[in-house]
């Protein structure tokens, strides 16, 4: 983990009650700072916040949003959520990654284009939605197109 990184965690602790509320904060602070939290990120996090490392481990494997291996420099989510799933987005889940020759969650050889698929992205009168690094679009049904755009 970079100093700077472990200088915003231990500000970002500064500002919380207790250390354990500091967890989520501290968390996107190393993804900010590194693209992705890795093992050693939440063990440092845990041992600075002074927390189990498996304290951490539990918050970062239960918001999807934090990356757990080095994304593309475009990730895309496809909702997978019942109102998209009606309107499409399994269709153009595939179509992504068959276009880019990868499986849901995955990078493409040259780290330019994650997929994956996210339970909701709260956009269910967009269906089927998408977020490309956070943005939200939709409805979105062209691969094609959407992976034209981004290009």
């Amino acid at each position: 983990m970079k100093p700077v990184t472990r200088a915003r965690i231990a500000d970002v602790a500064g500002r919380y009650p207790t250390k354990r509320a500091a967890l989520l904060p501290a968390l996107w602070a190393v993804q900010e700072e590194e693209g992705w939290v890795s093992a050693g990120d939440l063990e440092a996090v845990a041992h600075a916040l002074e927390l189990a490392p498996a304290d951490a481990e539990g918050v970062a494997s239960f918001y999807s949003l934090f990356h757990r291996s080095p994304p593309g420099r475009t990730v895309i989510d496809v909702c997978d959520n019942f109102v998209c799933q009606q309107n499409g987005a399994e269709a153009l889940l595939e179509g992504l990654c068959r276009r880019l020759a990868i499986r849901p969650g995955d990078t493409t050889p040259d780290g330019r284009v994650t997929v994956r698929r996210q339970e909701c992205i709260a956009a269910c009168h967009q269906a089927p939605a998408v977020q490309v690094n956070l943005e939200f679009r939709g409805p979105v049904t062209d691969a094609d197109a959407l992976l034209r755009e981004i290009a």
